[in-house]
């Protein structure tokens, strides 16, 4: 539903903006990444926001994957109303194993597109071309990828000559430049364009290779704050959060601390008895070799599921494993788009299925990686003092919107 002053969406009242508002998707921000960079003086923007605006500790919706968290920040909903519960799933209905990028997958509108409806311009601008399609599903406006920034048209994407706007190169999709990229292009369009909505959402290549406070990690944030603090100067809102965060997966010895769900089960079933989906899977794993904390398991029907779950419980690293029913009402996830069980590891561990299915050799430096209730935590900071603010709620990563518009203008 539509009015003069605000936009209603999947059960939530929004503001129409009156400032331009940039909302940005930090991916794999771990809150430690903002504090050791502010602490060791390499995000002057971000320490002046801490004092002067609005800084939290929000959680992410689990999987703490990519494809389920923008869709929550989009949606201002959990997976189980906009249905993205992955990057990646199993289709009972094809009985096939497929991305999540398809905005078919999508259940419920997004805020992107209900602004474009209320007649705000929209740009998105998003690192990895997974995404692009359910970000701008159904939104009129400029929507495109730093990945394929050489491909835009004005029918797919709303604009044309992305690479001479930024005087950049194409960026590789294995670089931190491919999130320098949708700052630098958002940067350029709010100068040019001023759109009156922008969402920015990054990848998570330099988190999952450097920790907090190292100086991989601090020269991204670096990067960072100097285009947040030009987008600032410029009069915009900004509402900063992100999708998961990111932790160490290794032993002691520095390898990869790994859970192979389907030889276990092979082992105890016969081979081939239960799948194992790794919700983590996309097109991109050098590196993370598509291990995550989080996976789902479909049983045949002569298997006990309660016998299954105690007995995944009682693995080492395995911090929960859970019942269809129990997942779904512990982590807001769509019942009919995950397995008969869904099994979450430990902070240090993750979660493969075969080890002979799993290429690590892209692995340079020891694993980084998510999935997890363990990376839950993530920041969520606005560029504006909220006195109106309840405090003591619980703030989610999809908050962001609720912030900028309701709060923040």
């Amino acid at each position: 539903m539509t009015t003069t002053s605000s936009i209603e969406v999947n059960g939530r009242s929004y503001r129409l903006p009156t400032a331009p508002t940039v909302v940005v998707c930090v991916d794999g921000c771990e809150p430690d990444y903002l504090a050791q960079a502010v602490a060791t003086g390499h995000m002057p923007w971000l320490k002046r926001t801490l004092s002067e605006g609005t800084a939290l500790i929000a959680e992410c919706v689990v999987p703490t994957f990519t494809n389920p968290n923008n869709l929550s920040i989009v949606t201002g909903a959990p997976p189980s109303v906009h249905g993205i519960c992955g990057n990646y799933l199993f289709d009972t209905a094809s009985g096939t194993e497929v991305m999540m990028n398809d905005p078919k997958w999508l259940r419920a509108p997004t805020i992107l597109a209900s602004l474009a409806d209320a007649g705000k311009t929209l740009a998105v601008i998003t690192a990895k071309d997974k995404l692009r399609k359910l970000l701008g599903h159904k939104m009129k406006g400029i929507c495109f990828s730093a990945e394929k920034a050489d491909q835009v048209t004005m029918e797919e994407n709303g604009i044309v000559d992305v690479l001479a706007m930024t005087a950049m190169p194409l960026p590789s999709v294995y670089s931190a430049a491919l999130s320098e990229f949708v700052f630098a292009a958002g940067l350029q369009l709010m100068q040019r364009q001023r759109p009156d909505v922008m969402y920015l959402s990054t990848t998570d290549y330099v988190q999952h290779k450097h920790a907090p406070g190292t100086d991989g990690a601090n020269a991204f944030y670096t990067m960072m704050d100097g285009y947040m603090g030009k987008l600032d100067a410029m009069g915009c809102v900004i509402a900063l959060t992100a999708d998961h965060g990111m932790n160490a997966k290794v032993a002691m010895d520095g390898t990869p601390d790994v859970i192979y769900l389907q030889d276990w089960f092979d082992a105890w079933l016969g081979a081939a008895v239960a799948r194992v989906i790794l919700p983590i899977t996309d097109p991109y794993v050098v590196h993370h070799g598509a291990l995550g904390s989080f996976a789902t398991i479909y049983l045949p029907a002569d298997v006990d599921v309660e016998q299954a779950r105690a007995k995944l419980a009682s693995i080492r690293g395995v911090e929960c494993a859970l019942t269809r029913a129990e997942a779904a009402q512990r982590f807001e996830l769509p019942a009919d788009r995950i397995g008969d069980l869904v099994v979450v590891s430990e902070r240090f561990t993750v979660i493969g299925t075969s080890a002979a299915k799993h290429d690590l050799s892209g692995l340079d430096v020891p694993l980084r990686s998510h999935g997890g209730v363990s990376e839950q935590r993530v920041p969520l900071v606005v560029n504006r003092k909220l006195p109106q603010l309840d405090m003591t709620r619980r703030f989610r990563n999809f908050d962001a919107f609720d912030l900028a518009f309701n709060y923040a203008q």
